[in-house]
């Protein structure tokens, strides 16, 4: 557990920075939140007051509503919220995705949110910031976890794709932040053919388009004519839609679910895909190692995943002092995301 009189304290809305009067990613609605990126266990409806960055703002307000007091900041911008110095930094999760720092009482402390170390073409890379404290997210804190490059897993996926010419192609991962960047791989790689989209997909694509993210064409499937012919194409679309009556139109299809979880426990996890594409938007085993070195905080919490293991190996291998943050915190966060359609372990 966090200690009694620190900079943040566990309450039962979350993760609370008194001297911010504000809660960070809070579980239940609340006067102040700062969020650290727009993925539904993160960024819920109901408070009085958004703190996130500026590039979240397209998708905050899609889903939280277009009304909603939301106050954009800049990554790097120094704010002063009550008594506390905030700033947000890039996190490289999704787009817009930011480590929340804050600053008081003379101690300061970073929350991780969700965040990778890998390149990805469709957001703002990973900052190493520094703090006294640390919490950081550990959904793959195993030595197991160690991630090839986004754009070897998009030659993967064009070399499945272009190997059934005769068939449909459907590609199953994440509305938003999965779809966008395997889209932006594959503009990297040069794919230049129309890419379909479920609505689902469609609808989140324009805040990526407005950033400057370079995407190949797409087009919804439902401006399609019910008759058009979908052999060779391929479909993008939501974990929610595999063997949902929307598959019917497509004759024999291919299919296949990108997902970190597909590293170890693919063939368990399939559900009846096909194939299977390791690509996570997670820190990988070296790079949250990484991030805890690069913080050069003398305390470290660990929540999300492998808590455990992972503060046992910083602890006796590291000699850095780290605690699993077990308690209300963990209990809520896995409630949340085993419900979640857009950030449960499934599709990490």
């Amino acid at each position: 557990m966090l200690p009694a009189g620190g900079l943040l304290e566990l309450t039962p809305q979350g993760l609370y920075c008194r001297a911010a009067q504000a809660w960070i990613d809070p579980w239940r609605p609340v006067p102040r939140a700062l969020i650290t990126h727009a993925h539904a266990d993160h960024a819920r409806p109901g408070c009085g007051e958004y703190w996130a960055t500026g590039a979240s703002e397209g998708i905050l307000r899609q889903r939280l509503g277009a009304g909603i007091n939301l106050i954009p900041v800049d990554y790097g911008q120094l704010h002063r919220i009550g008594g506390a110095r905030v700033s947000f930094h890039s996190a490289g999760h999704v787009l817009g995705s930011a480590q929340v720092r804050l600053e008081a009482g003379g101690e300061s402390w970073l929350v991780s949110g969700d965040y990778k170390r890998c390149a990805d073409p469709s957001c703002a890379p990973f900052e190493p910031v520094g703090a006294d404290v640390f919490i950081t997210e550990a959904t793959f804190g195993l030595p197991i976890y160690r991630w090839q490059s986004g754009a070897a897993v998009a030659r993967e996926i064009v070399s499945w794709w272009q190997s059934a010419p005769e068939r449909p192609s459907l590609l199953f991962c994440y509305a938003f932040g999965k779809a966008q960047r395997v889209l932006a791989e594959l503009a990297q790689l040069g794919i230049s053919d129309e890419i379909l989209l479920h609505g689902a997909v469609e609808a989140l694509m324009e805040p990526y388009r407005e950033a400057g993210v370079q995407l190949p064409p797409t087009r919804a499937m439902s401006s399609l004519d019910r008759h058009a012919e979908l052999a060779g194409r391929l479909v993008i679309a939501p974990p929610s839609a595999h063997r949902s009556v929307w598959m019917k139109r497509f004759k024999a299809p291919q299919t296949a679910f990108v997902s970190g979880w597909m590293a170890v426990r693919g063939a368990r996890r399939r559900r009846g895909y096909e194939r299977g594409f390791v690509l996570s938007d997670h820190a990988d085993w070296n790079g949250l190692l990484s991030s805890v070195r690069e913080s050069g905080a003398r305390q470290v919490y660990v929540t999300h995943g492998n808590s455990d293991g992972l503060a046992r190996y910083l602890r006796e291998v590291e000699s850095i002092a780290a605690e699993p943050l077990d308690g209300a915190f963990a209990t809520e966060r896995s409630d949340n995301e085993a419900n979640s359609s857009e950030d449960a372990p499934d599709g990490a």
